[in-house]
């Protein structure tokens, strides 16, 4: 049964026996330690240390301190720094092409028997894998590159694109074209996404569903906790970018056609020009936008409810640091694997606002039933998304890659 179909389950220990790499090479576009993406890598970095079997990590930063530090290789003092005033995408895309250079040299050493990249960074470092045998993972933060669709391998435009010369069209090149990272998912031997929505989109546009496996992040429950007490008013909270892809504007939209009383919503995150003629329209004194926070644990602990209505999402890791603040959630499929639609929440459709102003009006109006709701939330993650869980399942996952090779005779 293909690991997709079941990601809720709570992973367990390696039965006895089973074979895992014994020379993991892990190389990423971030860095190890900060927030969002420096996060997982240092996670996933650790879990191959706790197991033994860690023998490089290559990252752009090295600012922890659970891993030898010799295990690390920082590239933080990179050439790419040069090009740092073309633009972000250019940026990023030349420090991907640099880690992908320099992984792809470190895996042609002969010194590791399993990879494992980030999608858009490791097209040279998966030739290199296939050609010596070396079983690879491909993580993928999002959906399929398609979202889903079928489409031709080169369309008119991204030909046209292609066929452009100068400086300035090289220059336009750094960032990953989706023909890379269609050739990236050809060439890796397991995909690794974070979510049940994010596996269906790879198998919609024809990726075995053999190659998938769901790794779901986690939380820190330590650091998100619940409050001791429902707040004086109603107040749904949203976090994250303020960007129409995360159904900001249909979120204000539904917020106002309800006029609730004694009711707050409250905006945290950046916010993006994309959506300040929506929040300029419905500029009202329930409406909060707070910008960014250091402290967003102790904003959800505030909140009677959490509430994401994005339209596409890998993973969304504040649902789950909000169902460890012991909040249900609305929000939809395409956010994540957050909700269990009755139990912990409700799912809406994605970029209806009527059906998120109908589930915040239930919500409105039963609050005695937010209490249960936010505790089997908070139970959820406990029991199946800490860190420690997403570490088990990263385990799981090389170990699949190992079977998929024959054990080598002799030690690397």
């Amino acid at each position: 049964m293909p690991d997709f179909v079941a990601p809720d389950q709570p992973p367990t220990d390696l039965p006895a026996g089973v074979r895992l790499p014994r020379a993991l090479l892990y190389a990423t576009s971030a860095g190890f330690g900060g927030p969002g993406l420096h996060l997982t890598s240092l996670q996933s970095a650790l879990a191959a240390h706790e197991a033994g079997i860690l023998k490089r990590a290559i990252g752009y930063t090295d600012d922890q301190s659970l891993i030898p530090h010799d295990r690390i290789r920082s590239l933080a003092a990179h050439p790419v720094r040069l090009l740092s005033g073309l633009g972000s995408a250019r940026y990023y895309g030349a420090k991907k092409r640099y880690v992908d250079w320099i992984t792809s040299r470190e895996l042609a050493s002969g010194k590791y028997d399993c990879f494992h990249g980030w999608s858009g960074d490791c097209l040279r470092s998966l030739l290199v894998a296939r050609q010596r045998g070396i079983p690879s993972l491909l993580e993928i933060p999002t959906w399929h590159r398609n979202k889903g669709q079928h489409k031709r391998f080169e369309t008119k435009t991204e030909r046209e694109m292609r066929a452009r010369v100068g400086w300035r069209a090289r220059l336009d090149q750094l960032p990953p074209s989706r023909q890379r990272v269609l050739l990236e998912y050809d060439l890796a031997d397991f995909i690794l996404v974070q979510s049940t929505y994010a596996a269906e989109t790879f198998v919609a546009a024809g990726i075995p569903a053999g190659k998938i496996i769901i790794v779901a992040r986690g939380a820190d429950v330590e650091k998100f906790t619940p409050a001791s007490a429902p707040p004086p008013v109603f107040r749904a909270v949203f976090a994250g970018a303020l960007i129409r892809r995360k159904g900001v504007h249909h979120l204000l939209e539904a917020w106002q056609s309800l006029g609730l009383k004694e009711a707050e919503l409250w905006l945290v995150g950046s916010v993006h020009a994309e959506v300040e003629a929506a929040l300029r329209a419905s500029a009202t004194s329930s409406v909060k936008v707070l910008g960014f926070s250091n402290d967003l644990p102790g904003l959800l602990r505030q909140a009677s409810v959490f509430v994401f209505p994005s339209e596409c999402e890998g993973w969304a890791k504040v649902t789950f640091e909000a169902a460890a603040a012991g909040l249900p959630m609305i929000g939809t499929r395409e956010s994540g694997d957050g909700v269990i639609d009755g139990v912990t929440g409700w799912l809406v459709p994605a970029n209806d606002p009527k059906a998120l102003a109908e589930r915040l009006h239930h919500a409105y109006q039963h609050r005695d039933q937010l209490p249960a709701m936010g505790a089997a939330s908070r139970r959820r993650v406990v029991d199946g998304y800490q860190w420690h869980h997403f570490r088990q399942r990263l385990r799981h996952a090389w170990a699949r890659a190992a079977a998929s090779r024959p054990a080598a005779d002799s030690p690397l």
